[in-house]
């Protein structure tokens, strides 16, 4: 089947596509989510690089994180190039964008064609292994027979597993590599997306999402959301070895007009870092406030509102909690100390690659292990970088290694 194209009309009601140049943006008819709703003619996008050989069998389908996109070369673009893991000289390397990104596929900023106005808090739940349906389309479109390996990191590792258990033993996918992932979204990991939703929904520009017609976004929100993410991104030695107790760069005029009295001086150095006030005063006479490490996290999270949306962020975080491997495949086992999601990664035959990080507290080391000692065609590789979750972006030379001894054997 061939699906048609998106017409540049389309996607100028998408304002975040033009930030992912070189896509290619189908129109699928029809498919039914597993939470039962059906979606009609909505867009699926990818880029490709390299050409599928005469066996149809080189594909290999990268998948991107959280607040990623389609375009590898963009946040993996060292692991991509001739000699190196994604070679485009070997493989047809693909990478779609899953349901829920504003990156292009259908999400909450796409407009319903039912009502004419964007999905907003009305898009459906969508889950991987919708998304892995949906994929499987757009590959078909591209006459890929088989897989050589589905490659994903974080959020991405998850769809690479849920590969792997819905093509087991079908010789679809013939290896899957998983990096600092989880087979099941922890307590942890949910808690931590629920306190970024709270910080979204905190915003009074939220609107419990129909802001797209104010024209005021939840920027506050988005932003404080991205903050908290970052935490978990991170790793305290990496904060602390970056960063320390350096001081935040500042002018003297950050904070505008010079107060006028005593009150509001310490009016405004109170509020430093409120949506109302840019800057406090200086006054060499106080300690310190101002520090290095709230610069960086208040400027990645203004420059993320320029790149996001807010309701895409909770669709993906809610996306991120159903993850569970073990779900609609196995019942609980007999006996009391049982874990199904056990009973689903021993059952795994495609052969594993998975990478960890020894300071990653988000999906940590134990949860990469349980990985590895249940998958019988598991190998085991560590990132030992102070770097937090973050390294599976940051040390690219070593799992370059890791990917390409990997794919060779």
């Amino acid at each position: 089947m061939t699906y048609k194209d998106v017409t540049e009309e389309q996607l100028q009601t998408n304002p975040y596509v033009k930030l992912v140049p070189g896509q290619t943006i189908v129109e699928i008819p029809e498919y039914t989510l597993e939470c039962g709703e059906t979606l009609h003619n909505f867009p699926v996008a990818y880029k490709t690089w390299g050409k599928l050989n005469e066996t149809a069998d080189n594909a290999l389908v990268i998948c991107h994180a959280l607040s990623g996109s389609s375009d590898v070369d963009d946040w993996w673009g060292e692991l991509l190039g001739t000699d190196r893991a994604f070679d485009p000289s070997r493989y047809l390397i693909i990478c779609i964008n899953f349901l829920g990104s504003p990156y292009g596929s259908c999400s909450p900023v796409t407009i319903d064609k039912s009502t004419g106005k964007p999905y907003g808090p009305s898009f459906p739940l969508v889950t991987f292994k919708d998304d892995v349906g949906i994929q499987r389309l757009i590959l078909d479109s591209l006459n890929v027979k088989r897989l050589a390996a589905v490659v994903g990191g974080s959020m991405g590792g998850m769809l690479a597993l849920e590969y792997s258990a819905i093509y087991n033993n079908t010789g679809y996918v013939q290896k899957v590599v998983a990096l600092a992932t989880a087979a099941r979204t922890s307590a942890w990991c949910i808690s931590w997306n629920e306190t970024q939703r709270q910080c979204i929904f905190s915003d009074p520009f939220y609107d419990d999402g129909y802001y797209y017609e104010t024209g005021n976004k939840p920027d506050s929100g988005l932003s404080a959301a991205r903050m908290a993410a970052l935490l978990t991104y991170r790793s305290r030695n990496s904060f602390e070895s970056r960063f320390g107790r350096k001081l935040g760069p500042r002018s003297p005029n950050d904070g505008g007009a010079s107060p006028r009295t005593k009150h509001e001086e310490h009016s405004l150095l109170h509020n430093d870092g409120s949506k109302l006030i840019n800057g406090a005063p200086v006054n060499e006479k106080y300690p310190p406030t101002y520090f290095s490490a709230q610069s960086y996290m208040r400027y990645n999270g203004s420059k993320f509102i320029n790149r996001f949306d807010a309701n895409c962020y909770i669709a993906i975080s809610r996306k991120l909690d159903t993850n569970d491997l073990s779900r609609g495949r196995v019942n609980a086992p007999n006996d009391a100390n049982g874990d199904p999601l056990v009973h689903v990664l021993k059952d795994l035959s495609t052969p594993t690659l998975v990478i960890g990080i020894e300071s990653d507290h988000l999906f940590t080391i134990t949860e990469q292990k349980l990985l590895a000692d249940n998958i019988p065609n598991a190998i085991f590789e560590t990132l030992d970088s102070e770097e937090g979750h973050d390294a599976f972006l940051l040390e690219f030379e070593k799992i370059n290694s890791f990917i390409t001894s990997f794919l060779n054997n």
